[in-house]
């Protein structure tokens, strides 16, 4: 008996499904090629729809946050990310726009070093890194911060 756990990430729906039913043929392909006593069984145990910001409201998010840290300290990114959130259930679940934005944590001189080396992808760990660790101080006042100049917006109009 073997036991496989897959994640799959991807930016389109229509890919995610290609790719899920590409597994499961080659998986059915390599057991009965081996000569499986019996077809494997595939079981999905958490799947989570795409997180896409809603345009509007990122604008208007991305808008508060610049008025309160200013234009230096909010930064778009330019590229997806492919991280393997529940928030985008939030949104395409309940039917409401929603945004899913970070707040930096590193440590301002380790970043400073790896952008110096173009390194920051090899040197900088991320979440679900044994070598993750945010500065505490001030990431959590930041990340408050950063929740409530959004709240106090969207109530606000």
């Amino acid at each position: 008996m073997a036991l496989l756990k897959i994640n799959v990430r991807s930016f389109d729906e229509a890919v995610r499904r290609h790719v899920l039913e590409a597994i499961e043929r080659i998986v059915k392909a390599e057991a009965a090629a081996s000569g499986a006593p019996r077809e494997p069984e595939i079981k999905t145990t958490e799947h989570y729809p795409l997180t896409v910001n809603d345009p509007d409201s990122t604008r208007r998010v991305a808008s508060a946050l610049r008025a309160h840290f200013g234009d230096d300290r909010v930064h778009r990114l330019e590229q997806p990310v492919s991280a393997s959130e529940d928030f985008g259930s939030f949104g395409t679940e309940w039917g409401v726009p929603s945004v899913f934005w970070y707040v930096g944590g590193t440590d301002r001189e380790l970043y400073e070093r790896a952008a110096k080396a173009g390194r920051v992808a090899q040197d900088v760990p991320t979440n679900h890194n044994p070598g993750f660790a945010p500065v505490i101080h001030p990431t959590l006042e930041t990340g408050v911060e950063a929740m409530v100049a959004a709240t106090t917006d969207a109530l606000s109009g």
